[in-house]
Order: C-alpha cells, then structure tokens, then sequence
C-alpha cells in the first residue's frame, strides 16, 4: 500500500487569523488590490494589446499556408472528486459561500503543517496507469514559490523533478466528420499538487475579493507531449481525458465548475525545421470547441506574422482566449521554471507504492473508453455509432446491460441514439433518469423483431416507457396493441380501403403505382397502427393488381 509518516497537528478553533493582512466583508477576504473589470482568473493581469480584428485580417487568419506546421501540446489540470482536501479535512463544494469552508493549514498560517489524503495518492496512481504511464514507486512533494494573493502559503505544494506517472500515452479515434482515423498522443508526466484559491475583481472599486475555499483542492497535471498539429486534435484528446477520469471516478471532469482545465501551447515552424518555434500558452479555454477555435486563431496569428518577416514579435507570452472576440489576447509574459525555486516539501514525506498496492488498483480499473471502442468496432458497429456509445460511461453501461439480455447490438445502438437521446434532450435528463431499463428495451426489440408489435408501435410503448416506465408485455396486453398477423383480417381491410377510394384505384392502375403508400397508409390507419407491414403489402399489391 502507499505508505507515508505524516505528521499530525491538533487545530483549535480559536485560532485567530491575522487581521493586518486582509479585511472581511460578508464573509469574503478583501485585499487592496486594484480592478476595474470582472475576472475571476487566479493570476496577475497586465495590460492587453490590440489585435486588429478587420475583415481582411480575418480573411487572412482563415487561411493557414500549407508551409509551415503547428506544434501543440497541453497542460490539463483535473480537480479531484475527493471528500476533503489535499492536505486537511475540509471539504469542498462548488458554488459554496466565500471563506465557508476553510482552515488554518488552508489559509496557510504559520504553525499549521499538512496532512496527505490518501485518496490523492489512488486516483493518482489510477490516472497513470490508465494513461499507459510509468509508475514513480518513490515520489515526493516540492514547493514552488510564487506569490500572488489567492496563494496564502506564497508557494504551492506540487511535485517537480519526480512526478508520480510519467511516459505514457493515450490512444484517440476523431470523429468521421473531422476526417476520421486513429491518433495516439505522448504524455510527459502526471503529478500531483493543490489547487490556489480564487480572486473576485470588482466591477467598480479598488479592491479584489479572495475566495479560499478552493485553496488547497487537490488536482493532477496531466502534461501531454507536443504531438497535436490542429485544434481538432488538442479538442479531441482534452476530450478522451475527460472521458478518463469520468470513466475512472476520479473527477466530475466539469469544464464549466473548473473541474478539468486546458492550458494550451502553441507555436509553428517552417515544414522541414526540426527546431521548435516560440511557444506561446492560451489560457481561459472554457469548453472544447474553444479550444479548437482558439488554438486554430493562434496558429493563423503566428503563421501571419512569420510570412509578414516579423516573427520576432511572437515571444513566450501568456494569452487569453476571448469568446466574444473570437481572438486571443496578451496577458502576461509567461515565467520561466528559475522564478519558481522549486525545492523539496520539508513538512511531507516522500510518497512510496508498494507493489501489492499498485496490483490491488489494476484490478479494480474498469474497462477505459478505447478498449470499449474497440470491443464495440469488433461488433460491426459504426465509428460514429462506436464513439457515441463510449462517450458517456452511463450509457455504454446501458448499453451493454441491453445487449446482456441478448438484444442485437446494432439494433439496440439505432433506439439509443435516435428516440433515447432525442428524449433525454427533450426532457434535459440522463439516461440514468429515465424510467427505461436495459430488459425493457431488449423485450421491446425482441417484440418488434417477433412480430407481436409493428415498430410504429414500438416507438408508442418506447416512449410510454421512457416516461412512465412500467413493462413491455403490460402495455401491449393494457392497450391492446398486438399486431395482426392474420391474412384474412387483414385483406378484409384492404379490400374495405379499395372499395372507398375508387378513384386512387383508376389512378394507380393507370400507371400511377406511388399510390400504394396511400393505400397502405389508409389500412394502417384503420388498423390503428396494428396491421403486419410486411403481410400488409404482399396482400395489397396483389389486390391492387387483380384487375389491372
């Protein structure tokens, strides 16, 4: 098992917190520091420059010369679905009031010494392995200074030279309509550390609000090797990790709660340079799509200022994607790893894995989306059926539960894609929220499949299932929805349905054969929907041609 001497300390409650340093206002942390505009992003701003955003200009960035490639690589910081924090037994909630749930080891005052959660450690251990990496069975924590008011300690608990996964990969399959194919992806390293709080800029006023509740949640940096060439690319593999760690319960991967971060780097050569460019890092990337957008802005900016002979002007620079601009924008210039002063934590003792404990975590990883999309593919699955499916670790458990019924998988993959999503986005819900089960949809298949229902009517009973959920074999017997299979009932009908509508019959006689579809539609009305199709229009045509 992993093994560490942690050091405990007894905190009272009486503690009191320095009050020369920050005031408190309704439960918030204020500083004196300046802003005159909204913004909750954790680090310094400096002043923005100014990208031209004319039409011409635009036009140009849209087009990228085939000269020269993009080099991409990403930083993904995953905050951990742990009880408490990384260090104390606070716990975190998204959303909660200000400074509602802090400590002293979480405001960083002095006397107050860290305390590691275990759990850090197994989903650390879990992400490596599922990410193909290398096991550091000896790692240790390191400080890295810096200072900024959301950071109370002025350094941050993470892991430098010794990282606790380090050379893996992670496999990818891009969407058909993206051009299709398999891409595997390097990663550098997975390493631990805590999360800073979060700084609240007024929006007129000459102080900054600090929140420290975040101070302290655990997170793992996940750093990829510089293997992506486009924004399809970075956008599809930030995806797979957040199919990853949703996969393995180790976070909720929530872009929009902060939960999963992508700090990108970008910089392009000349095709043939071996030599890397500058590279310059894209921060506030708050979904994937603008991931890609803004990666494919950056790579055009770049590639404009290289052909225009001012490549001197792309310096190693920290920038800010702008959604509504649709451009990024200059807001630091980006530390080098000297200003950090990196050395080893004094108050946490190394990290040591024992063999049986990294087996006992092997065992229970479950099965990871790529060897799911391979399993299905092996199915006679489409790709885009395939990757729809193992998107969501909910539904390809539905999915497979069905198919455990001895459903057919193809037929089974066409109701949950088409009526059952098409439902659950109607309705804003899950699949674990509907009131379908896996072995009413396998009886519903088998039904039509057998003949006892027609499919129309089968999508009747899906969708009274999906709402009320209830049984296949009630709602047939409760609606009397069994359908005819019988040729003499049914050519009863058929010939009810000639003898009212003479006129098609002239006309479809005539040469006008389109017509049978009206006819079918009519017994099938008559029917209430219960007519067998296939019986149906054998007995149809041979009446409509009888006489011809």
């Amino acid at each position: 098992m992993a093994s560490a001497i942690f050091r405990s300390l007894q905190v009272h409650p009486f503690l009191l917190y320095p009050t020369t340093l920050l005031r408190r206002r309704n439960g918030v942390y204020h500083l004196t520091t300046k802003a005159t505009q909204s913004q909750t992003d954790t680090q310094p701003r400096q002043p923005q420059t100014k990208v031209s955003t004319s039409s011409t200009q635009s036009k140009k960035l849209d087009k990228i010369p085939k000269n020269y490639e993009a080099i991409i690589g990403i930083e993904t910081h995953v905050q951990l679905s742990t009880l408490t924090k990384a260090f104390c037994g606070c716990p975190y909630h998204y959303g909660s009031p200000p400074n509602s749930s802090i400590c002293p080891i979480c405001m960083g005052l002095p006397g107050a010494l860290p305390v590691l959660n275990s759990k850090v450690i197994e989903f650390a251990v879990k992400l490596g392995l599922a990410l193909n990496c290398n096991l550091a069975f000896n790692s240790k924590f390191d400080r890295k200074q810096y200072f900024y008011p959301d950071l109370p300690k002025g350094y941050q608990i993470s892991q430098f030279d010794v990282p606790i996964a380090s050379a893996g990969f992670v496999d990818v399959d891009i969407p058909v309509e993206f051009g299709g194919g398999h891409k595997r992806f390097g990663i550098t390293r997975v390493h631990m550390e805590e999360d800073a709080g979060k700084l609240l800029h007024a929006e007129n006023g000459n102080y900054s609000q600090v929140d420290l509740n975040r101070a302290g949640v655990p997170l793992l940096e996940i750093v990829s090797e510089p293997d992506m060439r486009n924004g399809i690319e970075a956008a599809e593999y930030a995806a797979e990790i957040q199919r990853l760690v949703r996969y393995l319960g180790v976070s909720n991967g929530n872009m929009q709660e902060g939960s999963l971060r992508c700090d990108v780097n970008v910089s392009i050569r000349p095709i043939g340079q071996s030599k890397f460019g500058t590279k310059v890092e894209i921060k506030n990337l708050n979904s994937f799509s603008s991931v890609s957008r803004a990666i494919d802005f950056e790579i055009a900016r770049q590639v404009q200022l290289h052909s225009q002979g001012q490549e001197d002007q792309i310096v190693q620079e920290t920038r800010l994607w702008e959604e509504g601009s649709q451009r990024t924008i200059t807001m630091r210039k980006k530390e080098g790893l000297a200003d950090y002063r990196y050395f080893p934590e004094p108050d946490l003792p190394a990290v040591i894995l024992a063999q049986e404990y990294v087996d006992d975590i092997i065992k229970s990883l479950p099965e990871l989306p790529e060897i799911k999309r391979r399993r299905y593919e092996q199915m006679g699955l489409s790709m885009q059926d395939v990757l729809f499916l193992a998107n969501d670790k909910n539904i390809a458990e539905f999915f497979d539960a069905t198919l455990a019924k001895g459903a057919d998988p193809k037929l089974v993959a066409n109701w949950i894609m088409s009526d059952i999503a098409a439902f659950m986005k109607n309705e804003k819900l899950t699949i674990n929220e509907i009131r379908l089960t896996p072995e009413e949809l396998s009886e519903l298949i088998a039904s039509i499949k057998g003949g006892t229902i027609s499919g129309k009517i089968g999508k009747e009973v899906l969708f009274e299932l999906l709402a009320k959920g209830g049984t296949v074999k009630e709602l047939i017997e409760k609606k009397d929805l069994v359908q005819i299979v019988d040729p003499v009932e049914i050519e009863k009908m058929v010939e009810k349905v000639i003898a009212e509508n003479p006129k098609q019959v002239e006309q479809y006689r005539g040469g006008k054969t389109k017509l049978q579809g009206f006819f079918a539609g009519q017994v099938m009305k008559l029917s209430k929907g219960k007519a067998n199709p296939g019986l149906l229009n054998r007995i149809l045509l041979e009446k409509l041609s009888s006489n011809s």
